[in-house]
């Protein structure tokens, strides 16, 4: 006897979902549209780790005109000594953010790590720019409130010249607000007073716009020789013209590049010029330091 069987429609089959742990060792290439993750989700965990940063209410303690465009700024960060101590090395830089104000900005830090520990303030040179974070931070006043992260990046790495008799030249490159970390660098001190050739080529538009020319004075009794460079000089001028790379070209005098360090802080076309005339004449890519 045959037994017939009634013919059952078959269902649609699907297979099981595949475990996480053969996932992972899948390409993402092979991964079928139901077996990635979906975009929305890398969105989230993007934003978690976002929210993770650690923002600190920290009061303005002063706002003074540094040049043309740009600002000394000072905040207090006294009742905050996880900030304080998070500031370590010259170059170091930090999140700043205003209250409704979505977009934070990143501001290097001028003031030298032993300045912030006993003055318990954090003191930035800002380029007030129209539209930005920047332009809204310098219109502020003495107590109003900001938000800071701890101080972050590895900073000016001067181990990497030292000690002093084995480099005695040093060349600092900056140009514009570059000069912020630079003077952090050079009031932290790096042995230039034990060194036979430190120079600082500062380059902007013109003197109106050259910040830190009353710590010039100084600086030169540390041991840096101070070239300003002038952009666009007024009559009368008679320093260096031009841009920082062109005057470093015209003076050069490297005696011995292998005992040679660099750091350099300021427009992007600026550093890579003097990187590529430095690496032509001999200097150790390694000895060109830079705060990023």
């Amino acid at each position: 006897m045959t037994v017939i069987t009634p013919s059952v429609p078959h269902a649609p089959f699907s297979a099981p979902p595949l475990p996480m742990s053969i996932l992972r060792r899948l390409p993402f290439r092979f991964l079928t549209p139901r077996h990635r993750l979906p975009r929305r989700r890398f969105a989230t965990l993007a934003a978690v780790r976002q929210d993770t940063t650690v923002w600190t209410p920290s009061p303005i303690s002063s706002i003074e005109i540094a040049a043309e465009s740009l600002f000394h700024v000072s905040i207090d960060v006294s009742n905050s000594p996880d900030l304080v101590s998070s500031h370590t090395l010259p170059g170091q830089y930090l999140q700043l953010r205003l209250p409704d104000v979505e977009k934070p900005s990143f501001l290097a830090i001028a003031s030298p790590p032993s300045l912030v520990a006993s003055t318990g303030a954090f003191e930035f040179l800002v380029k007030s720019v129209e539209g930005s974070t920047a332009e809204l931070l310098c219109g502020l006043k003495k107590g109003d409130v900001v938000e800071l992260t701890q101080a972050m990046g590895n900073g000016f790495n001067t181990d990497k010249i030292d000690p002093p008799e084995d480099y005695p030249t040093v060349l600092i490159f900056a140009t514009g607000s570059g000069i912020s970390p630079i003077r952090s660098l050079i009031e932290s001190g790096f042995g230039a007073d034990k060194r036979s050739d430190v120079r600082l080529y500062y380059g902007a538009r013109n003197l109106r716009r050259m910040a830190y020319q009353d710590r010039f004075k100084d600086w030169e009794s540390s041991g840096v020789k101070v070239v300003p460079v002038l952009s666009q000089p007024d009559d009368g001028w008679t320093g260096e013209s031009g841009y920082v790379q062109a005057a470093f070209a015209r003076a050069k005098q490297i005696d011995s590049p292998k005992g040679t360090g660099a750091m350099i802080c300021g427009q992007r076309q600026m550093t890579e010029e003097v990187s590529s005339i430095l690496v032509a004449d001999g200097v150790s890519k390694e000895k060109i330091l830079m705060n990023f």
